[in-house]
């Protein structure tokens, strides 16, 4: 037993001994833990100012030897997903993200930052989710709710947007970038002046936003400040040279306010810092074309084609430049594919079937078919917008007029629209102007002294334009572009007003269900011969279609050339779109038939040498020497424009598309039209015309009796004399100038439409 007694003491003693060396231990173990996971947290925290400092490949380094120590750790995790997803590694990046969110449930960053990745892979559903999430961990959490403002702005859900962006600036109110993107979507909801005063409280905070500079230039510009929008992005360019959207945006509001030169001088700087932002080059190409450079615009459209091949703005910029080059076929197949790339594109199709017009290789009935799937393809859908009408049915009352118009400026329908302006009943109508120009002038100013209440809807989407036109509580709500540059067809698709009338400033139907009726006349749409061509039922006035207003500050009319010894000299002023093939052969056979005569061709482009070259080419294969034909670019100045008249001894109308201002010029400076009557109203204009100054021996039936007409006036020149010195005061005596009948025949017009109204409201 002795020995057993003898070891027990041994055996306490070790075991006491090694207690102590175990607590030693752990307590050095302990020290060591905590050395190594203060050595890891300075790793980490290393990690995250190397990041901060832009040094990505230090932080990476020092994150993934966070991880070789403690694979676990959440924030390194989060920090490497982030660097994985600022290298472009999106997958990697979700993948680290979501690890550390599984370690880290409760982590508001890792939500956030999870977010993010995934709104840069377009994954916007998964990415509104984790904003919620980051925001239900930390409601005060401004980021967040300035990143979920963005994902749901990109996804249309503007409200949600909107509403997001307050809640940031609500806990952060200095935050300059979501006042920014509270912009953003404010003015993508259409609310422009409360999008103006977002962007102008982020300049406020942070004077040097250059980009919110230039979406503040975007909204003023859309809302028709134009001189601010130039300034505000200047500023843009001046705060950040390098910034390619403010040079292409300076170069849009430069273009807006008419100065071109600078315009292109802005968008070729956009282009130098970035060669294939296709939307500088189509911008380019648009301009271009308004200094007619037509040849410069062609092959700058195509260029943003070549980088962008599916880029329906550019094919239909394209098709414009090609059209006023007379190039229809060419034309007409780029609208058709800027319509393929983008069939949610009316003003391509508007652009398409205005075209048609002028192609003489299209039937009036083919058109008609084209302006009716225009109707179905952008005013059906808006037909659910629709909602009854609440005006006062009394057939007697004083009704509201409202005219819609891009057109209120010096434009060839103004000088239509002016004397009818001038003579309304304000006693019986109330006018009502709803404005969609830009850039206003002396002939804005003078229209705008005939309404009784004039709206500006520069910036104002069609919804909008509708609404408003409901709460004017309007009667007869009338269009004057049809499917011309800058048309409002899709508000009139809403059916706003009870009464709807297309007038004036296109030559064929609209193709609108909802377009109740279209003004003409009995020579322009003789009954029973054009009912089927349009969608509104006919309004055929009783006199003529147009009243003409007489030109201010007109030159006299000159003496006749060939009076003093010159050669007879016909002309066209015409847009040369409708120069088609088929007419130009009859200008060639009327200067072969006349061997000392010349002819002056006016219009936009043609101081083009490429379209020059083109044209003499045509001729010449008719046997026309190219001595004989006098080219002449577009004119801005309108007295000039009018001067030129006087150059001219025998004016000849194009066919398919007749003119209408230029006839009416042609005739106002004493210079007598040829005109070839077709079937349908695009041309029978000048025969109404003609017929209204009692002309009509210069309306051909066919086209050798075009031919022949124009040669018999050109071989009587005590004829032609006759008509130079008569015609003015033939005009002004003239049913086309007699502007009081004129506004009566209107106003009969609008009133029994109306009565027609009320008559079938009542019935219902």
């Amino acid at each position: 037993m002795a020995p057993a007694l003898l070891r027990r003491p041994v055996i306490e003693k070790d075991r006491l001994r090694n207690r102590r060396l175990v607590r030693a231990g752990e307590s050095l173990y302990k020290i060591a833990a905590l050395m190594a996971q203060h050595s890891i947290q300075q790793t980490f925290d290393l990690a995250l100012r190397h990041h901060q400092a832009g040094r990505m490949a230090e932080a990476e380094r020092n994150c993934r030897q966070v991880l070789t120590q403690q694979p676990n750790h959440a924030d390194a995790l989060n920090l490497l997903g982030v660097l994985a997803a600022q290298g472009n590694r999106l997958d990697a990046a979700v993948e680290l993200i979501r690890r550390a969110i599984q370690l880290k449930p409760d982590c508001a960053l890792a939500h956030n930052n999870l977010a993010n990745v995934l709104t840069g892979k377009d994954q916007l559903d998964e990415a509104v989710a984790s904003y919620r999430r980051a925001i239900q961990l930390e409601p005060g959490y401004a980021l967040a709710h300035h990143n979920l403002a963005n994902a749901l702005t990109r996804m249309g859900r503007l409200d949600e947007a909107i509403a997001s962006s307050r809640q940031a600036i609500r806990f952060k109110p200095d935050y300059a970038e979501a006042h920014y993107n509270l912009g953003i979507a404010l003015e993508g909801n259409a609310q422009l002046d409360e999008a103006v005063a977002s962007y102008r409280q982020a300049i406020q905070l942070k004077p040097d936003y250059a980009e919110a500079h230039n979406n503040l230039s975007i909204a003023l510009r859309n809302m028709g400040q134009l001189d601010q929008a130039v300034a505000s992005c200047r500023q843009a360019v001046r705060f950040k040279p390098n910034l390619v959207e403010a040079h292409n945006n300076l170069g849009i509001a430069l273009k807006a306010v008419g100065q071109l030169d600078e315009a292109i001088a802005s968008f070729r700087q956009a282009i130098r810092f970035k060669p294939d932002l296709a939307e500088a080059h189509n911008n380019l190409g648009a301009t271009l074309r308004d200094t007619e450079r037509l040849d410069e615009s062609v092959a700058s459209c195509r260029q943003a084609i070549r980088i962008r091949p599916d880029y329906p703005e550019a094919y239909n910029n394209l098709a414009i430049a090609l059209a006023e080059m007379g190039q229809l076929d060419e034309a007409i197949a780029s609208y058709r594919q800027a319509i393929r790339l983008k069939p949610d594109y009316p003003a391509a199709h508007s652009n398409l079937v205005a075209a048609l017009l002028y192609h003489p290789g299209y039937d009036a009935a083919m058109i008609f078919e084209e302006h009716r799937r225009w109707n179905q393809r952008h005013a059906e859908p808006l037909r659910k917008f629709i909602r009854p009408h609440a005006n006062d049915r009394d057939p007697g009352r004083r009704l509201r007029i409202g005219y819609v118009s891009a057109d209120f400026r010096l434009h060839s329908v103004s000088w239509f629209l002016l004397p009818l302006f001038r003579h309304h009943d304000h006693a019986a109508f109330e006018i009502f102007c709803y404005c969609d120009v830009s850039r206003c002038d002396a002939m804005t100013d003078r229209l705008r002294a005939c309404a009784d209440a004039w709206k500006n809807v520069v910036g104002c989407g069609d919804d909008r334009l509708a609404d408003m036109v409901r709460q004017d509580k309007i009667d007869v709500l009338v269009d004057l572009s049809g499917h011309t540059g800058g048309n409002r067809l899709p508000a009139f698709a809403r059916r706003p007003a009870p009464v709807q009338v297309s007038y004036l400033g296109y030559p064929a139907t609209t193709g609108l269900s909802e377009m109740n009726y279209r003004l003409t006349d009995f020579l322009a749409d003789p009954p029973g011969t054009t009912e089927s061509l349009h969608a509104e039922k006919l309004w055929r006035l009783p006199v003529c279609n147009w009243c003409y207003g007489q030109p201010d500050d007109a030159p006299p009319v000159g003496p006749l050339s060939a009076e003093a010894g010159g050669p007879i000299r016909f002309g066209t002023f015409n847009n040369f779109a409708k120069a088609s093939p088929a007419i130009m052969d009859l200008w060639a056979a009327i200067l072969i038939a006349t061997p000392s005569s010349r002819l002056i061709v006016k219009s936009r482009g043609l101081a083009e040498p490429s379209l020059q070259r083109q044209t003499i080419q045509f001729f010449a294969s008719r046997g026309v020497q190219a001595q004989r034909l006098d080219f002449r670019g577009h004119q801005r100045d309108f007295v000039s424009h009018l001067e030129a008249y006087n150059q001219m001894d025998i004016a000849l109308d194009t066919f398919p598309y007749h003119g209408t201002t230029t006839t009416c010029e042609a005739l106002w400076m004493g210079v007598p039209v040829v005109t070839l009557a077709g079937s349908a109203h695009v041309s029978r204009v000048g025969v109404s015309l003609l017929s209204s100054v009692g002309l009509p021996e210069l309306i051909a039936q066919k086209p050798d009796q075009y031919v022949q007409i124009a040669t018999d006036l050109a071989r009587d020149l005590p004829r032609l004399a006759q008509l130079r010195g008569a015609l003015r005061e033939r005009l002004r005596a003239s049913g086309l100038m007699d502007a009081p009948r004129f506004a009566r025949d209107i106003e009969a017009a609008y009133r029994q439409m109306w009565r027609n109204w009320c008559a079938a409201a009542a019935s219902i």
